[in-house]
């Protein structure tokens, strides 16, 4: 192991208390937070239960330094930023904001999560069509995406890495042929953010949405959008309020002048403990730098493969090159999923399941420690 993944893993690793009882490898559902997380929001709860709102300048502030950090984290300016309560309410976004005409479509991927078909499927009452690209597991050849496109295409719209599988996608090539057709290019970007370096301009995207409480290792109810000053033209604001307008705070003054920032999209007011809270556990990332996350997720993710490949599993995940993720699906033959991920939880390990399948998703801070541990519980398991 280099030095680099080694310092990376230990740092991170000093910061979650969940090692202290679980090996944890569930974070594709729902994280753990981190301890600076833990002490950001700590420090929020004693501040509002003592002293009401007069520190409420403080709280704006901290919540400014989580939308600078996150526009750093995608090459965004901070303007670009939208807080948002989850990756739903970023697709949304989208899928409500564009003024749509029937014999409009959509193009997706068939094995997306249900929160990047939904929305547009809903759009079918205005005549808008929902197109599903088939994939090989997790896998889809732009070409693939080409075919499915036309003049009418408004918006292609892909996970960056599949939930499921954990296949992780090239963005560029998929971001030209929504750009030939003149369509929005949308990125559900919730499985890979924070843990694999991306930039918005340089893989050509449009519009971001991801919540925090995954790989980011930040609370429930805190997310971003990202929107590029084209959309930002084009997508009416859904939910307008007294912080969509610029004058905000000025409640004398009535005039819908609304934001020239994806600030107008935020409406009401913002859970701050959340974004306090995340805001933390950005600071922490970017200390540590996304290519060495990202470096000691490949490693962690790798030698689980191996290991459970000696252990008779049969791994599922597209592991080759860069269509790895923090993502592994497998199968134990002959048992079933769900009773083994409930027998792991009887030994302090985590996972999930998901297609029928196994899914285990490994940060950063997981170590060959945690990996002997849920191959013991596999051991166990099968010898009952």
């Amino acid at each position: 192991m280099n030095q680099a993944i080694h310092s990376t893993r230990q740092t991170l690793r000093a910061a979650m208390p969940i090692t202290r009882k679980w090996a944890y490898f569930d974070h594709a559902a729902v994280a753990p937070i981190t301890q600076p997380a833990a002490d950001a929001i700590a420090t929020w709860l004693a501040q509002i239960s003592e002293e009401g709102d007069t520190v409420w300048l403080d709280w704006v502030r901290h919540v400014a330094n989580a939308r600078t950090s996150a526009a750093s984290l995608i090459g965004a300016k901070s303007d670009d930023i939208s807080l948002l309560p989850n990756t739903t309410a970023g697709i949304n976004l989208v899928a409500e904001g564009l003024d749509w005409h029937s014999g409009d479509n959509v193009v997706t991927l068939e094995d997306e999560f249900p929160s990047n078909l939904y929305p547009w499927m809903q759009l079918k009452h205005q005549g808008v069509e929902t197109r599903l690209v088939p994939t090989n597991q997790g896998r889809v050849d732009p070409t693939a995406i080409a075919e499915y496109c036309d003049e009418r295409t408004r918006v292609v719209s892909i996970s960056w890495v599949c939930y499921s599988n954990g296949c992780r996608r090239a963005l560029r090539p998929i971001a030209d042929v929504a750009h030939e057709r003149g369509a929005i290019f949308f990125v559900d970007a919730i499985q890979g953010l924070g843990v694999f370096p991306l930039d918005v301009t340089e893989d050509g995207i449009d519009a971001l949405a991801a919540d925090g409480h995954k790989w980011l290792l930040g609370p429930e109810g805190a997310g971003i959008a990202y929107v590029n000053q084209k959309c930002l033209e084009h997508l009416k604001p859904i939910g307008v309020g007294w912080k969509s307008v610029v004058q905000e705070g000025n409640f004398n003054l009535i005039e819908l002048d609304l934001k020239q920032t994806a600030a107008r999209y935020e409406g009401g007011t913002l859970n701050k403990a959340g974004f306090i809270g995340l805001g933390a556990s950005l600071d922490l990332f970017l200390s540590l730098g996304i290519e060495n996350i990202a470096a000691a997720i490949l490693d962690i993710t790798d030698q689980a493969c191996e290991k459970l490949t000696a252990a008779g599993a049969v791994v599922c995940s597209p592991r080759e090159g860069e269509n790895r993720s923090g993502i592994v699906s497998f199968e134990l033959p002959n048992h079933d999923s769900e009773t083994f991920k409930k027998f792991c939880y009887t030994h302090s390990v985590a996972l999930n399941c998901r297609a029928g399948r196994l899914r285990l998703s490994a940060h950063a801070y997981n170590t060959e420690e945690d990996l002997d541990r849920l191959l013991t519980a596999i051991e166990l398991f099968k010898s009952r």
